[in-house]
């Protein structure tokens, strides 16, 4: 089976400075797949080549049989992939309701509306006319969800969700993506918390200083295995 997202010897640089070494990558249709690793391991890099905010050549990124390297990210979007930002990024001068109507720009078909939103996050309704920057951070995390889902992708990239949440918060996102998957999403779960994304993905990739220094199945990598990879120790 094919995969719907993969990446192949994917190389990516900030001018002459080179962030990315060689990533190999690939999920399929109905994967939930997590990426972990230091700060400074290339997580947020290897999300914005995927996106189209950094340039890679086209054949390096391959979404749907087609190869979408160096597309705009508007373009991107289109195509079927949205990405909820590490810091939820709403409009302050938006309403919640505003910031949700957003992630709708692209018009793709599919089942996400905002009635649909409401009823996976029904605290966002009661609050739909508030500006986003009056949410508590869980409120804002669940827009900036809703947001992208109103693009009604196929794959959806979540950045470091939890990250500045308590863990009850974090517990309530997560026990919403089986209900999202449902829907026919893929989906890549970014985490610095490594029990979190073993918990919730069915494999693991671990990023160590541009590489891939580990990757198999989440159920059966090792604490010590993980650590190493996490750290440096493991072979890239």
């Amino acid at each position: 089976m094919s995969a719907l997202l993969s990446t192949h010897d994917l190389t990516a640089f900030y001018g002459d400075f080179q962030a990315l070494f060689g990533i190999d990558f690939e999920i399929h249709a109905g994967e939930a797949v997590g990426i972990i690793g230091a700060n400074g391991a290339g997580k947020s890099t290897f999300l914005k080549t995927v996106t189209g905010l950094l340039a890679a050549a086209p054949e390096k990124v391959v979404f749907d049989g087609a190869p979408i390297g160096g597309l705009q990210a508007a373009e991107i979007v289109r195509r079927g992939i949205a990405m909820v930002p590490e810091g939820r990024r709403l409009f302050p001068s938006l309403s919640v309701e505003e910031n949700l109507l957003i992630g709708g720009y692209a018009k793709r078909k599919g089942p996400w509306n905002l009635a649909r939103v409401y009823e996976l996050f029904p605290a966002v309704k009661a609050l739909r006319t508030l500006p986003g920057n009056a949410l508590s951070g869980g409120q804002q995390q669940m827009v900036a969800i809703g947001r992208a889902l109103l693009a009604n992708p196929r794959l959806l990239i979540c950045d470091e969700i939890s990250l500045g949440l308590s863990p009850l918060i974090v517990t309530g996102i997560y026990q919403t993506l089986p209900a999202m998957m449902r829907e026919g999403l893929t989906v890549i779960v970014v985490e610095q918390d490594v029990g979190l994304a073993q918990r919730t993905t069915s494999r693991l990739y671990c990023l160590q200083e541009g590489r891939v220094s580990l990757h198999g199945r989440s159920d059966e990598l090792t604490r010590a295995a993980i650590s190493a990879a996490y750290f440096g120790s493991a072979a890239a």
